[in-house]
């Protein structure tokens, strides 16, 4: 979908009374027998929508809902911050409750169910199968810990079922075939080839509801459509994809006659985040005012609104989300707008998610069409679930490496075989109360791989030759850099660091962590979020905190002459970027545009995606120019041309684009983008033109 921002404009009021275009059925084609419907257990959100990322029920589920609800506040790091949620490991072991109340099964799912003074109400968002999963988990081995998250039994990627892809040409020559509906053929829809090792290669079909895939390893796939929709699920197993091969057509049923969708778990699980909020009822102060306060990345909108709780449980939600410190979730001083804008936010939560609350018929956004068709997405799936994966960054044999927010796990997944191998960062000792957990990941040019641990504030080290890790804190003089978290930082040519904190910005030895050089702020900006460098070391950059600014700041590192400027938006918040090939720095913007610091007319240009309600984590051109960014929420990685003013949304096979890390490889002919997504597996863009 390509658009000129006039046009974005009016596509946004438009968007709810859209529904994919057909064509003319072709008379001289023979019909397809309807395929009967199947479940849709192979779409990833649909686990994702009911924990069952690491099993379909039992003490497994029960980790997977234990680690949402309880979790959070039921931690050895948040209750050493002062939190009141005490440790529920071996809880069968001790006599009584907190309350008082003696220790049996029955107790402990009544407080599930009411809650206390400090505990939400869960009895009315969760059904008594969930409550159960969590009692099989709390007798089986409570609790989920760190450093040891659930293996994800998606992946099964081995030397035997993986051998290497070869070099295969262009994105094109695998198998082709037409999709077609009553109405005729269907543009727009994806359709998926399952591997044996479980990599997922998804195209999308074009005008004439035709598409081709690249060329595949040959072999048994299962063949199925992504995100089906307004169509019922299809799955086709034991596929047998060879190079050229033709597929029998592929005839899809629509769930309904009208263009609304019923409001079933399965339709609702495929919908993006900002798809929800848009059929959700609420004004628009209401609905951007959440969008600013709770879409900054920490999480998807999904895990809000798949929730039921009464307005005392979504106030105490909402006040720990916004306000509290010390936890491993949790940064202090992301509220904005004040008591007024919370008040109004828990009550619309507890109107429009509350425990009564129901879905209307559903309106999902339109499916891709013209140029937007043109791509194929690879999704690899990572030996772990629950990571919080992060950050995605290439060396220089076309090994992609991720780094987990919440685990002390770096990961390298080689694209050639879907094989990730792990290495585990040293996690302090017991009592450090330092949460494992890494953030910026990064190799250079001698493919020596560095990442952040945000909450232990130190830079790792480490050499994948020999697996050898090097911790070192950063320092300023001799004492260790005072720091709420190490997260964002660059590395230079020469091998320093850079990490703007303390209102200036600062550049570090690597080996030793001690403060190289320091220039001060003129602006009352305590630091930016992300710290980024060209390649010729020539320019940092950064922009706002993450709690909120409209400021970027450009430092001529030859000289140390600083630029600092401010956007139009009060609350644009540049978040993490890269510099484009004019060496002007681009950054997402958390309050929902792309942002440009044009550094010779010295002013911030603001570029909106015509996408209701999403926000950037970050966003990062090319080396043609283009600028590619996910746009949270909306389950579309978005490509920007400044030169035509002009934006292609790639609909991607799953309703998420947690992209809080683009790493682009120029050596492709076009580029190649990657990312690796919020829910722990790695995602693949290739566009084909």
């Amino acid at each position: 979908m390509q658009l000129t921002r006039m046009q974005a404009v009016a596509a946004v009021f438009a968007v709810a009374a859209l529904i994919c275009g057909t064509g003319v059925a072709q008379a001289q084609a023979p019909r397809p027998q309807p395929v009967a419907a199947v479940s849709n257990d192979l779409q990833r959100s649909a686990e994702v929508f009911t924990y069952r990322q690491a099993g379909a029920s039992g003490p497994a589920r029960g980790e997977v809902i234990y680690y949402y609800k309880c979790w959070p506040c039921h931690n050895d790091y948040t209750r050493a911050a002062g939190s009141p949620g005490p440790s529920l490991k071996d809880i069968f072991k001790r006599p009584q409750m907190v309350t008082g109340d003696p220790m049996t099964d029955e107790n402990v799912i009544k407080q599930i169910k009411n809650g206390s003074p400090q505990m939400p109400s869960f009895g009315t968002t969760l059904k008594d199968a969930d409550v159960a999963d969590i009692m099989a988990y709390l007798h089986d081995g409570c609790c989920y810990e760190e450093i040891n998250p659930p293996k994800n039994p998606w992946y099964r990627a081995t030397a035997q079922n993986s051998p290497p892809m070869p070099d295969r040409g262009n994105l094109r020559g695998g198998p082709t075939g037409l999709v077609r509906a009553d109405t005729g053929p269907q543009e727009g829809i994806q359709v998926q080839l399952i591997a044996p090792n479980a990599v997922r290669t998804t195209v999308t079909t074009n005008r004439d509801g035709r598409y081709e895939f690249p060329k595949l390893l040959p072999g048994a796939y299962t063949l199925r459509i992504a995100r089906p929709l307004e169509f019922m699920p299809l799955e086709r197993a034991n596929v047998q994809v060879a190079d050229g091969t033709k597929f029998d057509d592929i005839l899809l049923q629509r769930r309904s006659n009208g263009d609304l969708l019923p409001p079933t778990e399965d339709v609702l699980a495929q919908l993006s985040g900002v798809e929800l909020l848009w059929n959700l009822p609420g004004t628009g102060e209401e609905k951007k005012t959440f969008s600013r306060m709770c879409g900054e990345g920490c999480h998807g909108y999904d895990q809000i609104f798949r929730n039921h709780y009464d307005e005392r449980s979504w106030q105490l939600i909402l006040f720990r989300m916004m306000h509290y410190s010390g936890s491993p979730l949790i940064v202090r001083g992301r509220a904005r707008g004040g008591l007024e804008a919370e008040d109004m936010l828990v009550k619309w939560l507890a109107r429009v998610r509350g425990p009564n609350s129901e879905w209307g018929q559903i309106t999902p956004f339109p499916r891709a069409h013209g140029p937007a068709t043109d791509v194929v997405v690879t999704e690899y799936e990572l030996p772990h679930a629950l990571l919080a994966t992060h950050d995605v960054a290439g060396d220089s044999t076309a090994n992609i490496w991720y780094s987990s927010h919440r685990t002390p796990y770096l990961g390298k997944l080689d694209p050639r075989t879907g094989i990730v191998t792990e290495y585990q960062v040293p996690v302090p000792g017991p009592g450090s109360g330092e949460l494992p957990g890494t953030h910026r990941i990064t190799v250079d040019k001698n493919d020596i791989v560095w990442a952040s641990e945000n909450w232990a504030h130190n830079l790792v080290r480490l050499d994948p030759a020999g697996g050898e890790f090097t911790i070192t804190p950063l320092k300023a003089g001799d004492e260790p850099l005072n720091t709420p978290g190490l997260g964002n930082f660059s590395i230079g040519p020469d091998g320093a660091i850079w990490f703007a904190r303390n209102k200036a910005v600062q550049k570090f030895d690597s080996k030793t962590g001690k403060l190289l050089e320091r220039v001060p702020f003129t602006i009352d900006l305590a630091s930016p979020y992300d710290n980024i460098i060209t390649k010729d070391g020539n320019f940092w950059a950064g922009g706002s905190p993450a709690g909120g600014g409209n400021s970027i700041e450009l430092m001529d590192t030859r000289n140390n002459k600083l630029l600092e400027v401010h956007s139009f938006s009060k609350d644009s918040t540049p978040a993490r970027g890269g510099f484009d090939k004019d060496d002007n720095p681009w950054f997402g913007g958390r309050g929902g545009a792309l942002l440009e610091l044009d550094a010779k007319a010295g002013q911030i240009r603001e570029f909106w995606p015509p996408v209701p309600y999403v926000t950037f984590y970050e966003a990062m051109p090319d080396q043609r120019g283009e600028v590619w960014a996910g746009a949270l929420h909306s389950g579309r990685m978005l490509r920007y041309n400044p030169q035509q003013d002009r934006w292609t949304q790639y609909v991607l096979p799953e309703p998420y684009s947690h992209d809080r890390r683009t790493w682009i490889d120029n050596s492709t002919t076009p580029v190649t983008v990657w990312y690796v997504d919020h829910n722990s597996y790695m995602v693949r863009v290739q566009a084909r033109e």
